[in-house]
């Protein structure tokens, strides 16, 4: 019949798409897949030990149905379509055109298991125990840093945001569970600053504009000779970033490099990471009420450049992969934000093995 694909058209699309560089069949060829499905079956069994029910869909398939999610910003109507459009999705996930796809509730039940069993923590490890076996060793410096996740805005009264710094459910919402289920009562306002050009007397200079901010931060360590995320911690965007130092640097690493410098105890991090046979190189604050010296500076100017790194991995996540967090609550966040540093190191394994062998 014209007009209708046959075998060996499909078998050609996804020799063109080869051709082409589809960049999740070089993701397919070099993830290690089935490291993580023994933490999957661990999480998704069912405590009574009870079976029914049609099938489900293999559990390695619909975590790759989550880092798809992860590397695209799609929600899970978004996924099932896309899934359903693309044939590079396909292939990524096994698929022929006339195998079932999976429907967004089931993707949200999925996600929502794992979240449930805080499985991706596990999933997290687990890969990151695969890299320092493959011999991409967390041994040449960490890099400390965390980054604002965007999560969608609150219109909350007053007194409504009291009873949640509190602690607190407000009694309007308790009466109403439908608009409680919508109601983030763990993402935060905070106040970022960026650099902005001024032109003061006809001098041009450079001053901090404050931009108001809503929703989670994603504390991260980066390993610094390559590049992969080895600890993180997700909290509310309020949070100190200084309090994260210990929940998110690793066991292997020699020497700190930390720019989440705000508002953080120097003397108390610096005592634990001499503690623990960490070399300090966080940033020195200026001292109040007086400049910084010039020492001072350049020792600060020097680790500026090293800690740059980990704003590509921000950036990576924000610009290219979409980072936002749809969800609510900060349980669901965290599997959210845990998936997308999961994700950004599947591509940066694949990047590195298809550059060099690990050093």
């Amino acid at each position: 019949m014209r007009g209708q694909a046959g075998f060996w058209d499909i078998d050609e699309r996804y020799v063109r798409l080869s051709e082409a560089g589809d960049p999740l069949e070089k993701v397919n060829g070099v993830a290690p897949w089935e490291v993580f499905r023994k933490p999957l079956a661990k999480a998704l069994k069912r405590p009574d030990g009870a079976k029914g029910g049609r099938p489900p869909f293999d559990a390695v398939m619909m975590f790759k149905v989550l880092v798809l999610q992860a590397l695209y910003s799609l929600s899970d109507d978004q996924a099932e379509f896309q899934i359903h459009d693309r044939l590079s999705f396909m292939r990524f996930l096994g698929l022929g055109l006339g195998d079932k796809v999976p429907d967004a509730k089931t993707i949200w039940l999925f996600r929502e298991h794992l979240t449930q069993a805080r499985a991706v923590e596990n999933l997290f490890a687990r890969f990151d125990k695969h890299l320092t076996k493959a011999g991409y060793l967390a041994m040449g410096g960490q890099i400390v840093d965390a980054t604002i996740v965007a999560a969608p805005k609150q219109r909350n009264s007053d007194a409504e945001k009291a009873n949640i710094k509190a602690g607190e459910v407000p009694d309007e919402w308790q009466k109403k569970p439908a608009k409680l289920r919508q109601k983030d009562r763990d993402a935060r306002w905070t106040v970022k600053f960026s650099k902005a050009k001024a032109d003061e007397e006809g001098k041009t200079k450079q001053r901090d504009i404050a931009v108001p901010a809503f929703g989670y931060k994603n504390h991260a360590s980066i390993d610094r000779r390559h590049g992969f995320i080895r600890g993180w911690n997700v909290t509310g965007a309020s949070a100190w970033d200084g309090a994260q130092l210990r929940n998110v640097a690793g066991q292997e690493q020699h020497r700190l490099d930390d720019v989440g410098r705000h508002r953080l105890s120097l003397e108390e991090n610096e005592a634990r990471l001499d503690k623990n046979g960490y070399v300090s190189a966080i940033h020195h604050k200026k001292p109040k009420g007086r400049p910084m010296s010039e020492a001072m500076a350049r020792a600060n100017g020097r680790r500026s450049k090293i800690c740059a790194f980990v704003e590509h991995v921000f950036a990576q996540q924000k610009s290219r992969m979409g980072l936002f967090v749809r969800t609510i609550g900060i349980a669901r966040a965290r599997s959210k934000i845990g998936m997308a540093n999961l994700a950004y190191n599947l591509t940066r394994f694949v990047w590195h093995q298809g550059r060099t062998a690990p050093a």
